[in-house]
């Protein structure tokens, strides 16, 4: 007769099982050590999900949270374990740090545990497209001119976070769904939507003019596929209020994936779905190849 240990293990195995094959994931912002992460959905999703590149875009590890007050549940050290097993079996992970992360920008070019650190990274399309991966950070005039600001900023986030949890709370004993205040305050607050626009065409001018042909990055929770200036714009968008990656099948479409409506609180509302792009992505080269002519990256 099995133990409960075995039992424990055959049901964890059968939790492994991927439903979802693709060749190369983007997911960005996860602030792992704030109680606003969700670990638990973004930690069934590394388990749905194979790919033969995965990109962590940014915000990965909340160092700014940290440094205020230490929280490190269970399921967080879990994501980290998930990540480096995948990097163990065989999975490119390339980790670009952000600015919640920034400590991590000590030590590019290094690896640790099979996770390749980057400060900005070319994919390169099998057509000789050519996507510039950056978290978008060092694009944002509010951090770059007025840290302070920034940090007030994310106080004020975090603020918003627990109001959120608070009021998700109340509305789930109603029998209410999940409502996001912050989602709906960046969406009908017309600083936000200013904001949100700003960073989206300061990336997208920047990658023109590198020439490269479109963008991937993060940093503003707002996952997106579109066009701008003739500059193809992806935001893989956060595991805090949207739960979306950005990924590419192998038939070379991109495609936001949305795992809101299976996420661990009840009722939430899924994030604005794009269009997939059709682009095929192949194995991603240093950022230092972006100032090489085409014809030479490889």
């Amino acid at each position: 007769m099995p133990t409960p240990q075995d039992l424990q293990s055959e049901v964890g195995v059968a939790a492994d099982v991927p439903t979802l094959s693709v060749r190369t994931v983007w997911i960005s912002d996860l602030h792992l050590g704030t109680p606003g992460c969700q670990a638990k959905a973004l930690l069934d999703f590394l388990r749905d999900v194979e790919c033969e590149t995965l990109y962590l875009v940014g915000d990965i590890i909340d160092g700014w949270q940290l440094k205020r007050s230490w929280y490190w549940p269970q399921a967080h050290n879990d994501v980290v374990q998930k990540l480096l097993r995948k990097a163990r079996k065989g999975t490119r992970v390339i980790f670009i740090p952000g600015n919640h992360d920034e400590f991590a920008r000590k030590y590019l070019a290094h690896n640790f545990g099979g996770v390749d650190v980057m400060e900005e990274a070319v994919h390169v399309t099998a057509d000789g497209k050519r996507l510039w991966i950056t978290h978008g950070d060092l694009y944002d005039g509010v951090i770059q001119c007025a840290r302070w600001l920034a940090i007030a900023g994310d106080l004020a986030y975090e603020f918003t976070l627990k109001v959120n949890r608070w009021f998700n709370h109340i509305r789930a004993k109603l029998g209410l769904p999940y409502w996001s205040l912050s989602r709906y305050l960046k969406h009908k607050v017309k600083r936000a939507v200013s904001y949100i626009n700003e960073f989206e065409n300061a990336v997208a001018r920047e990658a023109k003019k590198r020439g490269a042909h479109g963008v991937v990055c993060g940093h503003i929770h707002h996952a997106e596929i579109r066009e701008i200036d003739g500059v193809l714009y992806c935001n893989d968008g956060d595991w805090v209020e949207s739960l979306t990656a950005l990924v590419e099948h192998f038939d070379g479409r991109l495609e936001i994936i949305d795992r809101g409506d299976q996420a661990a609180l009840p009722g939430m509302l899924p994030a604005p779905k794009s269009q997939p792009v059709p682009l095929t992505l192949p194995v991603p080269v240093p950022a230092a190849a972006q100032a090489v002519a085409p014809d030479t990256v490889t």
